[in-house]
């Protein structure tokens, strides 16, 4: 008992302390829970979700040919090089784990008060994606959710700044988590998936492993995540 008495006492403290954490992370909840906002707010997870896909294809030595992001908040990344091997299966796994990782990265930043910092990395990291998008609402896209984290980062005092920054977290993470559940159930019911074969079944073609097997490996990254990233930002702001 001790271990869960520490972790609510954990909760209790950041709730007194730094309530904003706790709301932020009943905003992003919200968002990622309400089926209408989800439609609006996915892309952002799609974005980070392609610019995964995208860094790991060059990394493993593979050409990139763009990304293209669509208004039904669907993604495709191209790439150039061998049909097969590791540097291909590395490429597929890493999409649907890399905004929870964007996210943990974040709520790491904001629990060490570098809340400015974790903006800006995204900020970065959004202008490397736009440089790789190859239609235009894709670049539209980009442009926005850019335009609204640089303005928070620019213009925004630390307060809010650290508010922001602890809610996309809690959003990337939570949204992470939501994707991989979408991802499950449409395999589940056999919905088709624009552009093609999901991840998890691109990786059993490439693997052997069955797709299934590959959902609940990104269904237990989300997960592990998400609580990882609920410690972090509620321990580190205690």
């Amino acid at each position: 008992m001790t271990g869960i008495d520490d972790v609510l006492d954990a909760v209790l403290a950041a709730g007194r302390d730094h309530p904003e954490v706790l709301l932020a992370a009943a905003l992003a909840l919200a968002v990622v829970g309400w089926t209408a906002s989800w439609r609006v707010a996915r892309g952002v997870v799609t974005i980070a979700h392609e610019g995964g896909h995208a860094l790991v294809a060059v990394l493993s030595g593979r050409g990139l040919t763009g990304i293209r992001l669509h208004a039904d908040t669907s993604g495709v990344t191209g790439s150039t090089g061998r049909a097969g091997g590791l540097g291909l299966v590395l490429t597929f796994v890493a999409g649907y784990p890399a905004p929870a990782a964007l996210g943990l990265a974040g709520a790491l930043l904001v629990a060490t008060d570098r809340s400015a910092a974790s903006l800006w990395l995204v900020v970065v990291l959004l202008v490397a994606v736009l440089t790789r998008v190859r239609n235009a609402y894709g670049v539209l896209s980009v442009l926005a959710t850019g335009a609204v984290v640089g303005a928070v980062a620019w213009w925004g005092d630390a307060v809010l700044q650290g508010a922001f920054a602890a809610a996309l977290s809690w959003f990337l993470l939570f949204g992470a988590l939501r994707s991989v559940r979408e991802l499950q159930r449409g395999r589940r019911h056999g919905v088709p998936r624009l552009g093609g074969e999901s991840d998890a079944d691109a990786l059993a073609r490439l693997t052997g492993v069955p797709g299934g097997m590959w959902a609940a490996v990104f269904w237990l990254a989300a997960v592990a995540a998400v609580i990882t990233g609920a410690w972090v930002l509620v321990g580190g702001m205690a």
